[in-house]
């Protein structure tokens, strides 16, 4: 048993074995239990199920923050693991409802059924916990060997704050995407769904044998990750730039896309109405970017202060689309 306290990327071997563990069990208990059954998942019980998953993140921060103030557990950089980790989490929650937009227009093009969307988004999390691992390990392995990685992450965070606010949003054109053309050309795809399945054995039209097709069910799950991996790529530095010690930011990646999953169908319904919270973002990737160069110049930021600032402005960003679209009326989203 001496390999579970053998170092893995700053930590024991058991403490990714037991976050992963956790991860593992809860999508288990969500497909297995709450979702057995293919069906629509309504508002409430998409908030309420999105409820459970941030209580769950709540109380895994406070337990990262309890076990750093009693020194269990240390970060690599030196960086309060818990102030590190629930700033993570809140970047990476407000930065992935944009991502929401995304999905609805995904299983629109593809003509996914919504009692067969939650299921899709939870298998797709078993790729996000490998895709996003990757990333964070290379990231981390960049860091730990060239400290002015940083600076090029801060940099671009500065450069995609400023463009998220002068350049106006475009919908993006889901028939256009070169991972759509290039699966339907070298892949057998059916016209319809085949319920809950994503490959299926029908007859090939020219030789009469039956061979695998993959559904529209399927190639929905590889465009959805794939738009995942483009998010991240806004979303890992800004964590980088906070702290970097490898397993908080891949923890508070995970927990923050596990509940954005169940909170998707409540979002979609309303997602009109966060409009201006994408201004209050990116003011929070410049404020992050620009606090790298502080550190350097002027010395170590307040992390208290960084998480204040950072909740105060998606916070801000929230009600204050809220407030502005209160008398907007419902807009369906391509999902509905």
């Amino acid at each position: 048993m001496e390999f579970l306290f053998a170092a893995w990327l700053g930590k024991p071997v058991w403490m990714w074995t037991a976050f992963l563990g956790l991860v593992v069990f809860l999508l288990a208990f969500d497909l297995g239990v709450l979702n057995k059954k293919d069906k629509e998942l309504g508002v409430s019980e998409s908030l309420w199920l999105s409820a459970f998953y941030i209580a769950i993140a709540m109380v895994f921060g406070a337990y990262i923050w309890w076990a750093f103030e009693t020194g269990r557990l240390v970060t690599e950089d030196g960086m309060h693991a818990g102030i590190a980790f629930f700033t993570g989490y809140f970047i990476e929650k407000s930065l992935s409802i944009d991502n929401v937009f995304v999905i609805s227009l995904i299983f629109t093009y593809f003509a996914i059924p919504r009692a067969y969307q939650y299921r899709a988004l939870v298998w797709g999390i078993l790729a996000v916990i490998v895709l996003r691992g990757i990333m964070i390990a290379v990231g981390a392995a960049l860091v730990q060997e060239y400290s002015w990685v940083l600076y090029i992450f801060g940099a671009f965070l500065i450069a995609t704050g400023i463009k998220m606010l002068v350049v106006p949003e475009s919908d993006p054109d889901v028939s256009k995407n070169p991972v759509v053309r290039f699966l339907r050309k070298h892949m057998r795809v059916t016209d319809k769904m085949h319920g809950q399945r994503f490959f299926v054995r029908e007859a090939d039209p020219t030789t009469g044998k039956l061979v695998l097709w993959a559904t529209p069910l399927f190639l929905a799950l590889v465009v959805i990750n794939i738009a995942d991996l483009i998010f991240a790529v806004d979303s890992v530095p800004a964590i980088f730039a906070i702290t970097t010690d490898t397993f908080i930011v891949y923890t508070a990646n995970i927990m923050a896309i596990l509940g954005l999953r169940a909170l998707y169908f409540a979002l979609a319904a309303m997602v009109h109405r966060f409009h201006y919270l994408k201004y209050a973002l990116a003011i929070v990737l410049i404020f992050i970017g620009a606090k790298i160069f502080w550190n350097q110049i002027f010395g170590k930021f307040p992390p208290e202060l960084s998480l204040g600032i950072t909740l105060a402005l998606i916070a801000g960003g929230v009600f204050y689309s809220l407030w502005k679209t209160r008398n907007d009326k419902h807009a369906p989203t391509p999902a509905e």
